[in-house]
């Protein structure tokens, strides 16, 4: 008789078949930045040597390496590799306002997201880190099955958003202390809303990383003329006679969101970045990748 775990990953492997175009491009942009990284090894309480470092203010004197400083003029510290394998819950927004592409050679918001999800998950498994899907109570693996797992909790969302029932907003899951948290969204809300959501994550002290999603036209505004916006979320239509008129305003009102985004990421210790769609990929993973390499401040 099939175990619960079997039935998962056969439902897991059912679901994310929809999708294998996203799982080979996530792989073939996780091998392009794996190769710019030398694993993710990171100062930790392990026990192998990982690199020497001269030592600075306020570094303990029992991690100074007296054989190696007494070869030298310097004092130098030892530090060992992080030898413990971390957790990463990752969400992808896949609700209306993510289905937009200014230009037919640019891809939706919600298809760089999922692929960023998917590539990010890659990375992490092959390094031996437990990754899940946000929102779907996983216990969080490793393996090519995180992958399908992941792959489909993705084709779940869209499915929801294909019914009108898709959040914007990251679903609040109690992760446990000292987790990992990874959301990728155009995150256009007002900047309460986004705190509130953010914050009962950060207060559980759960360490995060925001990577805002935007299509070209949605940073610069470049239409010209009389144009007609419509809401992707029931927001209505507006017509508007001449867009140039607007366009600094606009710009101004977008530099605020962000600045609110920067203001969260501030307050909460979490690290924030901006992806825009016509532009590579690899360069977002990689720095999102280099961030979840780095040690914890809190």
């Amino acid at each position: 008789m099939p175990t619960p775990l079997a039935d998962t990953q056969a439902k897991a492997e059912i679901l994310s078949a929809n999708l294998p175009p996203l799982m080979v491009a996530a792989d073939r942009v996780a091998a392009t930045v794996s190769q710019g990284v030398h694993g993710r090894r990171r100062v930790g309480q392990g026990e192998t040597f990982w690199q020497y470092r001269h030592y600075s203010w306020g570094d303990p004197i029992s991690k100074i390496d007296w054989r190696r400083s007494a070869r030298s003029d310097s004092v130098f510290i030892r530090e060992n590799e992080w030898e413990a394998a971390q957790s990463v819950w990752i969400w992808s927004d896949a609700s209306p306002s993510m289905h937009y592409a200014s230009a037919r050679n640019l891809v939706e918001k919600s298809a760089r997201a999922d692929l960023l999800a998917l590539a990010l998950a890659s990375l992490l498994v092959r390094g031996g880190e437990h990754v899940a899907a946000l929102g779907h109570s996983m216990t969080p693996t490793t393996g090519r099955n995180a992958l399908y797992l992941l792959a489909a909790a993705m084709e779940e969302r869209h499915l929801l958003a294909g019914d009108g029932e898709a959040a914007s907003l990251p679903p609040f899951e109690p992760l446990p202390r000292y987790g990992r948290a990874v959301f990728i969204s155009d995150f256009l809300e007002p900047k309460e809303t986004l705190y509130k959501a953010i914050g009962r994550f950060a207060d559980r002290g759960v360490d995060g990383h925001i990577v805002q999603i935007l299509d070209p036209a949605e940073s610069d505004l470049p239409f010209t003329g009389r144009t007609r916006f419509e809401g992707m979320e029931d927001e209505g239509s507006a017509l508007i006679g001449r867009v140039e008129g607007v366009r600094s305003e606009y710009r101004q009102t977008m530099e605020e969101l962000q600045a609110g985004l920067k203001d969260i990421a501030v307050a909460t210790g979490w690290d924030y970045q901006v992806h825009v769609t016509d532009r590579p990929p690899e360069s977002a993973l990689m720095r999102l990748f280099t961030a979840l390499a780095q040690p914890r401040m809190r």
